[in-house]
């Protein structure tokens, strides 16, 4: 399996707010479209800045097209946080697909599988808080990403 942690996950321990987990299925344009609501809604909700929220939007539909187009889709789960009194949103997309043999090249700019700008898991880790991947050639890539409202 290939891994990288970006962020500062590892030995934190969060517990969801009120709102309970979401799990969105990913199978369709129209269900990116659904995501991108829902997450910004959850944004507004746990306080974050009109920036914030479009960064963690424009990182959930580049992670959620992603799914869609290279792991043949799958689903994303949306928890909102409170760690220390301070709150996010965390997103956790999931695909059964072929898997990323080569993360930290797929994470480079440039580097595309498709037809893109190869712009989309960089982008998306550069956009976010705490960024995630884990992927398992033949059996598919988990990324998970975090946004929190500064202190």
């Amino acid at each position: 399996m290939n891994h990288v942690d970006t962020g500062a996950m590892s030995g934190d321990t969060a517990r969801e707010a009120s709102a309970p987990q979401q799990i969105l299925p990913i199978t369709n344009d129209g269900q990116i479209v659904r995501l991108r609501q829902y997450v910004r809604e959850r944004a507004v909700e746990q306080g974050l800045s009109l920036v914030d929220q479009t960064k963690l939007v424009t990182a959930a539909s580049e992670l959620a097209r992603n799914t869609l187009m290279h792991g043949g889709g799958g689903e994303a789960q949306c928890d909102v946080l409170e760690r220390n009194g301070r709150r996010g949103v965390r997103l956790v997309f999931v695909d059964r697909g072929p898997g990323i043999a080569d993360i930290s090249r797929a994470l480079t700019d440039g580097f595309t599988s498709g037809n893109g700008l190869g712009l989309g898991l960089g982008g998306a880790r550069r956009l976010c808080d705490e960024f995630d991947i884990r992927s398992t050639p033949g059996e598919g890539t988990t990324v998970t990403i975090t946004k929190w409202k500064p202190w």
